[in-house]
């Protein structure tokens, strides 16, 4: 049961652990931005409730066919993540950019400027974005604080499978120990009497 209960409270260590990195620690040491996909406009490569890490790119090496996200006005927070179909540049270098969702018949409606580009999607997790909405949205009070106490538990529970197993090995060498003795008592005592062993 001891067994059972650490390779658990190990494993949901571990998990809590993966996503710490996944959601937290790679988005703000690379200064990233982890978003949630909401609508179905990139099914099927990227589904509803898939996470989804931004990184700032430098808009001349954005190219066809990659996952741009934008911010719909620029200036504002809403954004959309599409596909980039086509690049242009003015005769002042200036770039645009077509986008379209790989579900969607036509492409979005107006070009969009470098002004409004966050970044190229770098990876994406099926099924990962809820908890990413929880550690980033509203609630961001709540994933940290479930984190801190799973780690806790995780580590309560490890520290305790330890020192089981520690004493459970101790008491078996002393009944190994004692066995030990108690058969070179018993043979001494037939060599003193004279008798063979029966």
């Amino acid at each position: 049961m001891h067994a059972v209960v650490l390779g658990l409270s190990t494993g949901l260590l571990l998990l809590v652990a993966a996503l710490a990195v996944v959601l937290i620690v790679v988005p703000k040491a690379t200064g990233s931005m982890p978003l949630t996909v909401l609508t179905q406009s990139m099914e099927p490569t990227l589904p509803p409730g898939t996470l989804l890490v931004v990184r700032p790119t430098a808009v001349d090496d954005i190219e066809v066919g990659d996952v741009v996200t934008y911010q719909i006005v620029s200036g504002q927070p809403a954004v959309i993540s599409h596909r980039v179909t086509s690049v242009s540049s003015s005769s002042n270098g200036a770039r645009t950019f077509v986008l379209k969702g790989d579900n969607n018949a036509k492409a979005d409606p107006d070009p969009v400027a470098a002004a409004q580009i966050r970044g190229v999607v770098w990876y994406s997790i099926p099924e990962i974005g809820v908890v990413n909405q929880l550690v980033n949205g509203s609630r961001s009070w709540l994933i940290p604080t479930v984190a801190g106490v799973l780690l806790a538990y995780g580590g309560v529970m490890i520290t305790i499978g330890t020192v089981t197993a520690a004493r459970r090995r101790r008491g078996a060498c002393g009944r190994g120990r004692r066995a030990t003795a108690g058969h070179g008592r018993r043979r001494a005592s037939h060599r003193g009497s004279g008798q063979a062993p029966v």
